[in-house]
């Protein structure tokens, strides 16, 4: 069957890598540097992909600069010690390599910050299968949508229809559905946990594993 996209364009928390004993380590050091109540271990997977400025505003009921300022913290302390504290999810890189022998340029766009989004991405091995890399910025100005059409301009990819994103949050979902392209959810990582989730948003698949991915991808009804 013809194949209805050139371009596979990837989350990377919860979706290439499992990145919680990381992210929570970094998080529980901001909230004693700010002297914060402490959170409960469902909530602290909360902040596993969302801007980290999000998931405290939700948590503690901030906002204006004091927000920029945990950022800062966190992220710092987040790229110095707990950054590369993360497993890629079995059988990505196949995923990857099927992308590439048919002909299906891969991506990633995250919430991750630029310099750590690459950091890590080219740590774990994922520059042998893409260069394309983007990350958002330190002001949390860029949403996930101009995220994913930064990696869609670099792969000529005009016609959104023509790509597909793959996440596992509904961050994911709506940047995708926001430009017209078409959207994969995956129930391994932290945001969906099941099929019924991923309905909630338009979409054409639900993977909940790296190989139920990789058969959407390769040899679903969507190629």
């Amino acid at each position: 069957m013809e194949r209805q996209f050139k371009a596979a364009v990837f989350d990377l928390d919860g979706t290439l890598l499992d990145t919680s004993e990381g992210v929570k380590a970094a998080v529980r050091y901001t909230i004693e540097k700010f002297g914060f109540e402490p959170l409960g271990e469902e909530r602290l997977d909360s902040f596993i992909g969302p801007p980290i400025q999000d998931s405290f505003a939700a948590a503690y009921g901030l906002k204006g600069q004091i927000l920029q300022d945990i950022a800062t913290v966190f992220r710092d302390r987040y790229k110095s010690a707990d950054l590369l504290k993360a497993k890629p999810y079995e059988g990505i890189y196949d995923v990857f390599q099927s992308l590439l022998d048919n002909g299906i340029r891969p991506a990633v766009a995250t919430y991750k910050r630029q310099d750590y989004a690459s950091q890590i991405l080219i740590h774990f091995g994922f520059d042998r299968y893409t260069d394309i890399m983007y990350g958002a910025d330190h002001e949390n100005k860029l949403k996930k949508k101009d995220i994913i059409e930064k990696a869609l301009i670099d792969m000529g990819i005009s016609k959104h229809s023509e790509a597909v994103m793959i996440g596992d949050s509904d961050n994911d979902a709506i940047g995708a559905a926001d430009i017209g392209m078409r959207f994969i959810g995956v129930t391994y990582g932290f945001g969906f946990r099941n099929a019924a989730d991923v309905d909630k948003f338009p979409n054409i698949g639900a993977a909940g594993s790296t190989a139920e991915l990789r058969t959407l991808l390769m040899g679903g009804q969507y190629i």
